[in-house]
């Protein structure tokens, strides 16, 4: 009997995790976890090995190496009661073209023990306009919306996301953001992974990166990979008759103007406003900013 070591609060843990094929090594002492309600985002190039980890969390593959538990068990030994607690929304899928939504959802239906309804379903993704519609009918971004439908059937503790929103508009993308963090505020865990930044940014309490295999960092959007102590960037528009010798601080000279790196920002901004009053000039185009996640995040995966 599988006796699970998980505590209170904790939906997936994973602790040196290793995956090979062959003398190639997918994953190579990956350690992480999942809290109940949380929502984390795995990020990496292609070739990184997130596939192989969701699968891998998913009970499809077995490690080579390593321990995990999710939701209290091992994933790849789970019997009907574990399977029924995860949903999945696969990258892509083809379901039966000449069904309709309703019809397919009431298929799903049959494989639970206690299925949301239809009615619920297709109102929580947006599609009660298209209930009686044939699949084949539906757009790139309807049909991944009837993905997360079907995915959602079985009312899961823990929901995997691979690419939920490929192929969306912005709009719809910020449609789909909205049924996600409305999934957490009903207690789903959400683990996903997703090549928009802004996504992960936008969702996430925390994101893991990963490269080559490896676990390169990890933490909240706004921390992770010491985003957070990272020197922000003042920008301003050139200063005509000036030279940037002149200025009270270190100066880069930019294509599209000058740029002071400041750990301290108030600060450094202070004294370069000051400056500029006495002298009588204005810093036009003037932006603060700290590195952005796709800043940070490009660093970490070179």
């Amino acid at each position: 009997m599988y006796v699970s070591s998980l505590g209170n609060g904790t939906t997936l843990v994973v602790e040196g995790l290793c995956k090979s094929y062959g003398q190639l090594a997918a994953l190579t002492d990956v350690s992480l976890s999942v809290h109940d309600g949380e929502i984390v985002a795995v990020l990496g190039p292609n070739g990184a090995g997130k596939t192989t980890l969701i699968e891998i969390l998913e009970g499809f593959r077995r490690p080579s190496a390593g321990r995990l538990e999710v939701l209290g068990q091992d994933p790849g030994s789970g019997g009907r009661q574990f399977r029924e607690r995860v949903g999945l929304m696969l990258q892509e899928c083809e379901p039966e073209p000449y069904l309709t939504v309703t019809e397919l959802l009431e298929l799903y239906r049959g494989y639970y023990q206690a299925p949301r309804s239809v009615r619920e379903l297709v109102a929580l993704v947006g599609l009660e306009e298209k209930a009686g519609a044939r699949i084949r009918s539906l757009s790139s971004g309807q049909r991944r919306r009837l993905d997360l439908a079907v995915a959602l059937v079985g009312d899961p503790d823990l929901l995997f996301m691979d690419e939920p929103t490929t192929g969306f508009d912005p709009e719809a993308r910020h449609v789909a953001w909205e049924t996600v963090r409305g999934l957490r505020e009903r207690g789903t865990t959400i683990v996903l992974t997703t090549h928009y930044l802004e996504e992960a940014e936008a969702l996430a309490d925390r994101v893991v990166v990963l490269a080559g295999g490896r676990v390169r960092a990890e933490g909240s959007p706004a921390t992770v990979g010491a985003r957070d102590r990272a020197s922000a960037r003042i920008s301003f528009a050139r200063l005509e008759g000036t030279s940037p010798e002149e200025l009270p601080v270190p100066v880069t000279v930019e294509p599209t103007g000058w740029v002071v790196r400041a750990h301290s920002p108030t600060k450094t901004l202070a004294v370069l406003a000051s400056w500029a009053v006495e002298r009588g000039m204005e810093l036009d185009e003037l932006r603060v900013s700290r590195p952005s996640l796709e800043d940070t995040y490009l660093e970490l995966i070179r």
